[in-house]
């Protein structure tokens, strides 16, 4: 977790990102899980971030990433959920039937500088074997 720069800013800003899907239905499990590990990279590079640790369980999504700080954390989540539900209820149309929209509209954030980035490493390691 190295130290990035922007124009303007030098930054470790490292954020613990936590959403699910509505109604906190296990939907996420086999392909639809497997296919949100391969697109969510893509929309956190057009956001100039890095993934750090990224976990998928059926029921939840665990995101250890950084940002730049020229972005705030409602337009980095509004862009995750909302890109990635248009394509994953695009690509599994039994979504569409299943759930009104694909995620509940809220999360939970934190932040993390380096001493507390392993913390949070290891905790989401810990979900990933349960």
């Amino acid at each position: 977790m190295a130290i990035k720069r922007t124009r303007h800013a030098t930054y470790n800003i490292n954020y613990h990102l936590v959403w699910c899907p509505k109604y906190r239905r296990s939907v996420l499990a086999g392909d639809v899980g497997k296919r949100l590990v391969e697109i969510l990279p893509q929309y956190i590079a057009e956001l100039d971030g890095e993934i750090l640790e990224l976990v998928v369980m059926p029921d939840h999504v665990h995101l250890f990433a950084s940002f730049p700080p020229t972005l705030a954390i409602a337009q980095i989540m509004h862009k995750l959920k909302g890109a990635t539900s248009h394509q994953l209820r695009e690509e599994f149309p039994y979504l569409n039937s299943r759930l009104p929209s694909l995620w509940s509209r809220s999360y939970y954030i934190g932040t993390a500088g380096q001493v507390s980035a392993e913390t949070i490493k290891r905790y989401i390691e810990a979900q990933r074997r349960s």
